[in-house]
């Protein structure tokens, strides 16, 4: 049996670990991820919070350094001597806010580097700032491999950042898709929220209330619906918290939907939350990949998506749910009238859904392909020593970029 203490380490660099889908993604690659093949440390260039206690990874360090708003200078300097100490045999950043640590790397000799991409900046939307475009393109010089988690990120990559195609592995996230369904749903909402004398259809979300998210245009959706439909036969809940809630319930007092929208803030009975549920909604404004819709599509729900991002790659409209143009409500209460008044049409979106997640977002499949691309980055410079071609291996998945990388 190897030593996991000879295991190479990986120094995952992010801006802060607090709840949210890369967070949720990296815990969940690191708790399954074989302490024999990898060890691991997370370094957060702000803080940790509380989705820390998330990691069950045996000896994963957490290393906090409290980055100060701005360019902290001396936060870097400390950065870089507590890499040089670690040695760390792959530097992993992820995302805009930790892509200038991968000049650091050029301070660790035998370090290979690995940026990931899992979605844009707030002031970013559509990839196009010109500041941030050049800066990855500059910073493009000093990643080894990147790792985008959809195609829509990866295509961005190449075509924008010039990205060499051979140079990107799209990777989706994984879901643990039994946690999400074969449950009955708990009794979550409040004494009240529902009528007493009807079932009513329940629209929901799970996310952080950010402008990004979009949770206004919900609400939106549910005045217009409330034309035509009955008040009692429609009720809406929104899981999650964030700097847009008291915009969210000064939107609720306005339109008079007090009665049938529910901010439920942050819960750990996300599962509960979704068993609960009829129809699941997210219309963000950007997106890389949503864990809240795969864990919706494990739940056996229809999902109602804006076309954006990565969206469209996990909803197949008419498939698994429904798309509509980022920030059209008509549109979006128009595909919610659909789901609405259909049932066996909700229920078959559902059950296609929930197959999908079993054939083509399982964990187990997302460690090995990371574990795959941190295989490749080490023996690459082997290879390119002795004049040797590098060849990206090939996981066996089709959405992975390892085998769309050979094609050209």
């Amino acid at each position: 049996m190897s030593d996991v203490r000879s295991a190479p380490l990986v120094a995952h660099v992010i801006y802060g670990l607090g709840t949210g889908g890369l967070e949720n993604g990296l815990v969940n690659i690191l708790n399954r991820c074989p302490p024999e093949r990898y060890r691991h440390v997370i370094i957060c260039l702000t803080s940790a919070g509380s989705f820390a206690n998330r990691i069950t990874a045996p000896g994963v360090e957490v290393v906090q350094m409290h980055k100060r708003p701005g360019h902290d200078l001396r936060m870097y300097w400390r950065l870089l001597r507590l890499l040089r100490r670690l040695r760390p045999d792959i530097l992993h950043t992820r995302n805009l806010a930790a892509l200038e640590v991968q000049a650091l790397g050029v301070f660790l000799p035998g370090t290979r580097r690995v940026h990931g991409e899992h979605g844009r900046d707030i002031f970013d939307l559509d990839g196009k700032n010109r500041k941030y475009t050049w800066f990855r393109k500059c910073m493009r010089l000093m990643v080894g491999h990147y790792i985008a988690v959809s195609r829509d990120l990866e295509s961005w990559l190449v075509s924008s950042i010039g990205v060499s195609r051979k140079r990107v592995s799209q990777i989706y996230n994984g879901v643990d898709a039994d946690s999400f369904s074969g449950g009955e749903a708990k009794t979550v909402f409040p004494d009240g929220f529902l009528p007493s004398d009807k079932l009513p259809v329940i629209i929901g979300t799970v996310g952080r209330l950010a402008e990004v998210k979009d949770q206004a245009l919900i609400l939106k959706a549910i005045d217009i619906l409330l034309r035509d439909f009955p008040r009692d036969s429609l009720r809406c809940v929104i899981v999650g918290e964030g700097p847009m809630r008291s915009e969210l319930e000064s939107t609720i007092e306005k339109l008079g939907l007090n009665d049938v929208v529910w901010l439920a803030g942050e819960s750990d009975n996300v599962a509960g939350f979704l068993n609960a549920m009829d129809i699941f909604v997210l219309p963000s404004l950007g997106e890389g990949i949503s864990n809240t819709v795969l864990e919706a599509m494990a739940a056996g729900l229809p999902v109602v998506a804006s076309d954006v991002g990565g969206n469209p790659e996990l909803v197949e409209h008419d498939k698994t749910g429904l798309c509509f143009p980022v920030g059209d409500e008509i549109q979006f209460a128009g595909c919610l009238s659909t789901l609405i008044s259909n049932p066996e049409r909700r229920r078959n979106m559902g059950h296609v859904a929930r197959q999908r997640t079993e054939r083509d977002f399982d964990w187990n499949r997302t460690v090995a392909s990371y574990l795959s691309v941190y295989d490749y980055v080490r023996r690459s410079r082997m290879l390119a020593a002795n004049g040797k071609q590098r060849r990206f291996p090939d996981t066996g998945q089709g959405q992975v970029a390892g085998k769309q990388a050979n094609k050209h």
